[in-house]
């Protein structure tokens, strides 16, 4: 058999297909930012650093639709009482945010989290005392 003559391997693609494939697709641009936009926003940029005060920076309420980073914000000022061993103090804010108005505008999996570290303070002050 002849491959030429259009034996079951003869498969031939359409023009719209070899089309496609002849034109090279031209590179994004990743980063969307030109040099002197990043240098601008480097000489701005400064460090945050957390020396133990997370919750003094969270103002409550947080309000009707509180962002991603305010959210974890506030976990990240339970764990540091709870790191730190101020053990009441995490549990008051937990109180404070979940019993107000932020209630409602939060997340079931957040609010979990905030009670699991509030039962993580119950149990430590249980064993202190």
């Amino acid at each position: 058999m002849d491959d030429e003559s259009g034996g079951i391997l003869n498969i031939s693609l359409s023009d719209s297909e070899t089309e496609e494939q002849q034109t090279p697709a031209k590179p994004s641009n990743r980063t969307g930012q030109s040099e002197e936009e990043f240098q601008a926003v480097k000489r701005t940029y400064h460090v945050r650093i957390e020396n133990g005060n997370i919750s003094e920076g969270i103002s409550l309420p947080l309000g009707p639709n509180p962002n991603k980073m305010l959210v974890q914000q506030l976990i990240h000022a339970v764990e540091e009482h709870y790191f730190f061993r101020r053990y009441e103090e995490g549990i008051k804010l937990v109180e404070k945010v979940l019993g107000g108005e932020d209630s409602a505008t939060l997340d079931e999996s957040i609010k979990n989290q905030l009670l699991l570290y509030k039962s993580f303070c119950h149990k430590k002050l249980d064993r202190i005392t």
